[in-house]
């Protein structure tokens, strides 16, 4: 030990070496550490025991094969609403319509399980209303498209506020064409048939949706980084004048990667619907397209490091129950955590890239 400390101080070369070997895992354990140690700080003002928290929150999500199946349960509408957001990002597009688009492509695999496909098989039911979802979702999304690429008008605002408008129609049907007669006046849908529910593991909740959005992020990926359409986006968002002068469509591909977006949204509520809830209620999907694209964003809107930011924000949601039975505080305190690992993990990523 003291021969290898002799020989790294006589040697610079190597002791530069291994300081920029360590610096990275270092980087990232500053990135995961400070966070917890925050929150722990706020913890004990309140009154609360952060060692015992911790140890109940880990529990609660990587106690049990239950918690753990949660955990992909909840991060997967996560990750497709933060393709929806990574996508466009490449085209130099701001997508804040997660929300609505999910919710609209819940709307429409609802109405197409409800009034169209309740007697077809599950193996020709189920893909036709991920098809339905995400024809819903992208219609949505061309409102926004269209109105960027034909009135000039910025898409951050129009797909925000879309999202307002998309819950307002999604309760709409639900309180009329959509209600469920037998609902003793509840605003929800008549429940789905069984064979047209997603498929499930064999005594747990989980469904194999986290397969579809992973399989997702991985198309989005190969398309952006890997193939001749990825490069033309990537050309457009990186400088649309130039990419304009190099004889790219600029307004044809932000429509429609704007569009692909909104149908990758679309199938997230489709697997909501499918997955978890069963039928359609106001607040289906409620929050999902928000905490996907900060996902996205703690990402660096990269296709495949977002299903990891996806399961760290699926992880610190689920553990908000435990929080609120522990410490008395409600679960919504987890949203300080999940704010906190957020400016971390940018902080870490502008200083790498300074």
């Amino acid at each position: 030990m003291k021969e290898a400390i002799l020989t790294i101080a006589k040697s610079p070369s190597s002791a530069a070496k291994l300081l920029s070997s360590v610096r990275p895992s270092l980087g990232w354990g500053i990135v995961i550490v400070t966070p917890l140690v925050i929150f722990a700080i706020f913890l004990i003002i309140v009154g609360a025991n952060p060692i015992e928290l911790y140890k109940t929150m880990i529990h609660s999500v990587f106690g049990d094969f239950y918690g753990f199946g949660e955990l992909l349960i909840k991060a997967t509408p996560f990750i497709l609403t933060a393709l929806a957001t990574a996508l466009p990002a490449k085209a130099g597009l701001i997508n804040v319509g997660g929300e609505g688009q999910l919710a609209i492509g819940a709307l429409f695999s609802t109405w197409a399980g409800v009034f169209y496909l309740h007697d077809l098989p599950g193996i020709i039911g189920i893909p036709l209303m991920m098809v339905a979802g995400a024809i819903g979702g992208g219609l949505w999304a061309a409102i926004a498209a269209f109105l960027k690429v034909k009135g000039n008008m910025n898409e951050t605002i129009t797909t925000l506020l879309l999202n307002y408008v998309a819950l307002f129609t999604v309760g709409l049907f639900v309180h009329g064409a959509l209600k469920d007669p037998a609902s003793f006046n509840w605003p929800f849908s008549p429940e789905l048939a069984s064979q047209l529910r997603l498929p499930t593991l064999s005594g747990s909740r989980l469904h194999i949706g986290i397969i579809i959005a992973i399989v997702i992020a991985a198309i989005v990926w190969f398309i952006v980084a890997k193939t001749r359409l990825g490069f033309g986006i990537r050309v457009v968002g990186g400088n649309a004048l130039a990419a304009m002068r190099a004889g790219y469509n600029v307004g044809r591909t932000q429509f429609w990667t704007l569009v692909a977006s909104g149908a990758i949204a679309g199938i997230a509520g489709m697997i909501v619907i499918t997955g978890i809830e069963g039928r359609l209620r106001p607040e289906t999907g409620a929050t999902y397209g928000y905490l996907g694209f900060l996902a996205a964003w703690m990402a660096w809107n990269h296709p495949l490091w977002l299903v990891g930011t996806a399961m760290i924000i699926g992880a610190i949601s689920i553990t908000g129950s435990s929080l609120e039975m522990t410490s008395g505080l409600p679960s919504s305190s987890v949203n300080i955590l999940m704010a906190l690992v957020l400016f971390a993990i940018l902080a870490k990523g502008r200083r790498s890239k300074s």
